[in-house]
C-alpha cells in the first residue's frame, strides 16, 4: 500500500478532522477513466524562439483522486506543475505532473500546466520551457467517505519545543478492512524530528541494504484492527529545533479487498502547520 498527498489546515488548539473519501460498502472501486485535450504548440515566453513541440493534457480520475499528465508529439520527456479552478471558483488545486492529488468532485476543471519539454529528440540542447493549458468538463461524483483521521493538537507547532500529536483513525464504514497505513512526514532537511514509541510505527528505512540508516523526519504506522466503532489511537513527537519550523502532514493507505484483485486506496489526512 502506498501512501498518498495532504490537505492543509491551521485551526489551533482543537481537534482537526478529515474525512477520507472511498468506496462505498456495497460497491466495487469505479475504474480509473482519463480524459484528454488536444495537444497545442507549447507557449513559450518571447526570449524562446522556435515553436516548440504540441503538448497535450490528460486527466486520469481514480476515486477520490486525479492524475493530471502531459505529453508531448515528440520522443521527448516532460515534466512540470500544474493548477487548476473549477468552475471558476478563486481557490486554485494544484499538483505535479503525474502525481497523485485530490479529486474535488464533479465540475469544470480549466488546467494550466508549467512544463519542461527534454530527451533524445532534443539532441542535448537545453530543455523547453513553457506551459499548455485544457478544459475538462468532469462528471465523476465524489465517493462515499469510509475513513475518519483527526489530531489533537491541530497547531500551531512552535520552533524550540516538542509536541505530541494524537492521531486518531476510523474506518466509519463495512466497506473493506482491518488494514491501514498511517504515514506522518515533516519536510527533509529541516531538522525536525519525529519519533513514536507505539510499537506499529517506525522511522522508515532509508539507503541500500544493508544501510540500517531511518529517515528522522518520518514515522509510519501500521494499524490492522480498524473497525467501524473501534478507532486506533498514535502519538507521535514532532521535535523542532530552535530557527527551524516545518509542517507535518499525515497520509493514509487502505485496502479495499475485491476478492484476488489489486485494490485499495490512498488519502490525504490533517496537516499541522508551523508558526
Amino acid at each position: 500500500m502506498r501512501l498518498g498527498n495532504f490537505l492543509t489546515a491551521a485551526l489551533a488548539g482543537a481537534a482537526l478532522t478529515v474525512l477520507a473519501g472511498a468506496v462505498p460498502a456495497a460497491a466495487a472501486p469505479a475504474p480509473a477513466v482519463s480524459h484528454c485535450a488536444p495537444a497545442a504548440p507549447l507557449r513559450q515566453s518571447a526570449a524562446e524562439r522556435p515553436a516548440g513541440p504540441s503538448v497535450g493534457l490528460c486527466v486520469t480520475l481514480s476515486g477520490v483522486n486525479m492524475n493530471v499528465t502531459a505529453a508531448a508529439d515528440c520522443a521527448c520527456s516532460v515534466s512540470g506543475t500544474w493548477t487548476a479552478r473549477r468552475d471558476g471558483e478563486e481557490a486554485e488545486l494544484s499538483g505535479t505532473l503525474g502525481g497523485r492529488a485530490e479529486y474535488a468532485g464533479p465540475g469544470t476543471y480549466e488546467i494550466t500546466a508549467t512544463v519542461s519539454v527534454g530527451g533524445a529528440e532534443r539532441k542535448g540542447a537545453a530543455p523547453l520551457e513553457g506551459t499548455v493549458t485544457g478544459t475538462f468538463a468532469l462528471a465523476a461524483p465524489l465517493p462515499a467517505a469510509a475513513h475518519r483521521v483527526e489530531v489533537t493538537p491541530a497547531g500551531p507547532l512552535s520552533p524550540g519545543t516538542t509536541t505530541a500529536l494524537t492521531y486518531t483513525v476510523e474506518r466509519i464504514t463495512d466497506g473493506g478492512d482491518g488494514s491501514a497505513r498511517l504515514g506522518v512526514i515533516a519536510e527533509p532537511d529541516t531538522g525536525v524530528q519525529l519519533a513514536s514509541t507505539d510499537v506499529r510505527c517506525v522511522n522508515p528505512l532509508t539507503g541500500r541494504y544493508p544501510s540500517t540508516a531511518r529517515s528522522p523526519h518520518a514515522v509510519d504506522c501500521t494499524l490492522t484492527d480498524l473497525q467501524p466503532g473501534r478507532p486506533a489511537t498514535v502519538t507521535v513527537h514532532v521535535t523542532v529545533p530552535p530557527g527551524a519550523c516545518s509542517t507535518v502532514v499525515s497520509k493514509l493507505g487502505y485496502w479495499s479487498p475485491q476478492g484476488q484483485q489489486v485494490a485499495g486506496g490512498m488519502v490525504n489526512g490533517p496537516t499541522v502547520q508551523c508558526a
